[in-house]
């Protein structure tokens, strides 16, 4: 019996109608003949009450308790869901990480999924279950303490149990039916992709795009997943509606050199000024961030003067104070040395993704102009084969995503 995973985001089991809906769509699957693995997030909203209960205990607070508060939203909704198809006649068992077990390493509050045994779960199904709902997000560490793996992280358990179980596909339920363009909350006319390849996805999830997790992309990239996106709210749920994010082969329609327009609200930029110009600079810079769990994304190292220069990087606006911390601990232990470090908390990353930058020319001069033109200034620059990604002011944020989406022409196939 082929084997398939579903995964509901806190939109599509915001409540208890929300939950029999979902629920709904798992027993059709079942009736195709499939053993289902449900992967469920908390309810809509209850992480954030939940982290929002951990900062006002200790602003400072130790991570692994905060793993062991925070994943409870995902234990409720997986025995609510498990409760519910068991109502409807389907036989159905709840799983926590700790019980698959999803074995995890890494940090808390950003772990990483190191092994998922199948034993456990294909013991089930040979008992009679033909539903098994693993709550997302979470993990065990080899001391036993539960794990999170940080925002999103239940596209990541869903993509990481269809390659464990060998899985026919992967289908991400959320509140959009599919990926498009760009937000189309901002640009009206933003246009739904029917399919898009791994590495188009990859880049859109890193740069902002919120419909799927880096990770959860990466894995199905890595493992050669099929992975769909589609709405839990629309009825039909055949195999022709959604997004396909797949290989780049598989994909025949018309490839523009830009695909979509992602951006990053939540960004900060930081700079430390007069940093000593001398080999392994960098890496007593980043080495200590990197142990202290800061996400850093876009890095510039001005000209070397006298012997000094400027380091300037982005990471996600939450991870402001986390860097300070890391920095300043560097620099009275004589790691590193800087005059001071400058952090502008009010910025927006704003990227153009395409596969078809790496055979058009002009791609990148085409955004500067845009941008020039909406008087957008640019406070940095980074790129791949495959995207270009600015940071601007947060106010200009909106203006710049529309006026690139007009100018690529995105709203035609």
């Amino acid at each position: 019996m082929s084997r398939l995973v579903m995964k509901f985001g806190g939109t599509s089991v915001a409540d208890l109608d929300k939950i029999a809906n979902a629920a709904g769509k798992v027993a059709q699957e079942v009736a195709n003949g499939h053993e289902v693995v449900v992967i469920v997030s908390a309810m809509s909203g209850k992480t954030n009450e939940m982290v929002g209960w951990v900062k006002d205990t200790k602003q400072d607070y130790d991570r692994a308790e905060y793993d062991a508060v925070v994943s409870a939203g995902e234990n409720i909704t997986s025995g609510l869901m498990a409760l519910r198809l068991q109502q409807m006649g389907i036989p159905a068992r709840s799983w926590q990480g700790w019980q698959v077990p999803v074995q995890t390493t890494g940090h808390h509050e950003s772990a990483r999924i190191d092994a998922i045994p199948s034993e456990n779960l294909d013991a089930s199904f040979a008992s009679g279950h033909k539903v098994a709902v693993v709550a997302g997000f979470q993990g065990v560490m080899a001391d036993g303490r539960i794990a999170t793996l940080g925002r999103g992280g239940s596209d990541t358990t869903a993509v990481a149990f269809a390659a464990a179980m060998n899985a026919e596909r992967c289908d991400i339920y959320t509140d959009v039916d599919g990926i498009y363009t760009t937000d189309p909350r901002i640009v009206a006319g933003a246009r739904k992709l029917n399919k898009i390849s791994y590495e188009e996805m990859l880049e859109l999830a890193s740069l902002g795009a919120k419909v799927l997790q880096t990770r959860s992309v990466e894995l199905a990239r890595s493992y050669k997943v099929p992975l769909r996106v589609l709405s839990s709210f629309e009825e039909d749920i055949s195999e022709n509606v959604g997004t396909m994010v797949c290989q780049e082969k598989d994909i025949m329609e018309n490839i523009k050199a830009v695909k979509g327009v992602a951006y990053s609200r939540d960004e900060a930029k930081l700079t430390l000024v007069s940093v000593a110009d001398r080999p392994g600079v960098a890496a007593a810079i980043f080495g200590p961030l990197a142990d202290a769990g800061v996400n850093v994304d876009m890095i510039v190292q001005n000209i070397s003067e006298e012997g000094h220069t400027d380091m300037t990087f982005s990471c996600p606006v939450d991870h402001v104070l986390r860097a300070e911390k890391a920095l300043k601990t560097a620099l009275d232990a004589d790691l590193i040395s800087y005059k001071e470090l400058i952090a502008d908390t009010e910025v927006a990353k704003i990227s153009i993704v395409g596969n078809g930058m790496r055979s058009n020319a002009g791609v990148a001069s085409k955004m500067f102009k845009v941008l020039a033109d909406e008087g957008v200034n640019i406070r940095v620059i980074t790129t791949s084969e495959i995207k270009v990604s600015v940071l601007v002011d947060r106010k200009y944020m909106e203006l710049a995503v529309r006026a690139l989406h007009d100018a690529y022409e995105l709203e035609t196939a």
